[in-house]
């Protein structure tokens, strides 16, 4: 039998805070939020079902995550699931289920994006509705997007630029 292992989670939803980068004793970056992300149908009371997942995003995801987004910001999230487990001063056992963001993308528009994001060049803000460049590198509104200008700046390395429609593959 074949050993499979595979811990691949993608959520989109919206930030419930603000979110707040701290940083370890060693200097690392982290940041920890909630995203809530609604369910396809409604309970019983005919109300919409939501999950609150949390979510922890270390060093250059973290930066940016900080940077970009807020409270009520549309976000896509790429990671795994991990779990801990402590023992707190009353001695019960605990545990923690989070999601480890790997990437962060951008979903809303500019003109979607909640109050508060700084909108000037070299910081557009979630969404994107800025078709400028890559995310805080000076980015001028109006110009061509590039496909790290809605992401992490770790994922942009997995895509490919393609000059024009002649170089799509299909």
């Amino acid at each position: 039998m074949a050993n499979f292992n595979f811990n691949k989670v993608i959520i989109g939803g919206r930030l419930t805070a603000d979110p707040e980068l701290k940083t370890t004793p060693s200097g690392i970056s982290v940041v920890s939020f909630v995203v809530a992300v609604n369910r396809n149908y409604k309970g019983p009371d005919g109300k919409q079902v939501t999950d609150f997942l949390n979510v922890t995003a270390w060093r250059g995801t973290a930066e940016f995550i900080t940077r970009f987004f807020r409270k009520a910001s549309s976000i896509c999230v790429v990671g795994s699931i991990q779990t801990r487990s402590w023992t707190d001063q009353q001695g019960q056992k605990r545990f923690a289920t989070e999601i480890v963001a790997d990437e962060a993308y951008f979903v809303d528009k500019l003109s979607e994006a909640p109050a508060g994001i700084n909108q000037n060049a070299g910081d557009p803000g979630p969404g994107a509705g800025n078709p400028g460049g890559t995310a805080g590198q000076g980015s001028q509104v109006g110009t061509k997007a590039s496909p790290g200008s809605y992401m992490t700046p770790g994922a942009r390395g997995q895509m490919e630029e393609l000059g024009d429609d002649e170089e799509l593959p299909f």
